[in-house]
């Protein structure tokens, strides 16, 4: 009964833009006093699904790109700052120096107490401050592989956006909030803003499969060291924005 309901209406959208409907007629009966016509609904009705369809597929072909393109772009950035920052000396120094200090500090901020003496908190904070150092130096070793990588994939970036501008590669099943619109929404047609732009998808995608593939290879911070530098060693600003 659904079925026929939906068919129902279908035709019935038909009818109106071919221009055979008129205002409170049945469908059924102007489909069977117009069958002259009735060719013509039925190719604009089976035109309409095949463009949808056509649609679908295209975006699922550039979301799983889209995809791919990431998990390139991803190794492409670990690669650059392997041969740039992690295979010196000076940064497996600052690194293994960096995890000892953050577990020594761990350790000993679970075991000190509320009553513990000023020389104890004291001797707390110069290592917080010493850690504090060690992560400053650690991340000016990296800022040399964040500008190469912002360098290239700035490049890459402009040759994806002509690739994809004004294509509709996914839809969203939310509406993104009204600053984010600009992002997601960039370069589209339509005021739809369940459609999503490439910039929108590649970001999001990026954000997830970086930090899992440095997990993979091993070049992530550990938890221990990522907790006492609050965040400070994790993924480069710039990095992120690009890659």
């Amino acid at each position: 009964m659904q079925r026929g309901r939906t068919w129902v209406v279908e035709v019935e959208l038909a009818l109106e833009r071919l221009g055979l409907l008129l205002r409170g007629e049945d469908p059924v009966e102007a489909v069977l006093t117009e069958d002259g016509h009735l060719a013509l609904v039925v190719v604009d009705l089976v035109l309409a699904q095949q463009r949808d369809s056509d649609t679908m597929s295209t975006m699922f072909a550039d979301t799983i790109l889209i995809v791919f393109i990431s998990i390139c772009t991803a190794l492409l950035a670990e690669g650059i700052t392997w041969v740039l920052v992690y295979r010196t000396e000076k940064y497996k120094r600052l690194k293994a120096e960096v995890e000892k200090q953050s577990k020594k500090l761990e350790k000993k901020k679970e075991t000190i107490t509320e009553s513990a003496g000023r020389q104890q908190k004291k001797k707390i904070e110069r290592q917080e401050e010493k850690l504090k150092n060690n992560n400053r130096d650690l991340s000016m070793v990296r800022m040399k592989s964040m500008f190469a990588i912002g360098f290239c994939f700035t490049a890459l970036m402009g040759m994806f956006n002509s690739i994809f501008d004004g294509r509709v590669v996914a839809k969203l099943p939310f509406v993104p909030l009204s600053y984010i619109q600009g992002l997601s929404h960039r370069n589209l047609l339509g005021e739809d803003y369940t459609d999503c732009s490439f910039i929108f998808l590649y970001i999001l995608c990026t954000m997830s499969i970086r930090q899992n593939i440095q997990k993979m290879l091993g070049l992530a911070p550990s938890r221990a060291a990522t907790k006492q530098a609050g965040g400070f060693l994790g993924p480069p600003p710039q990095a992120a924005k690009f890659s």
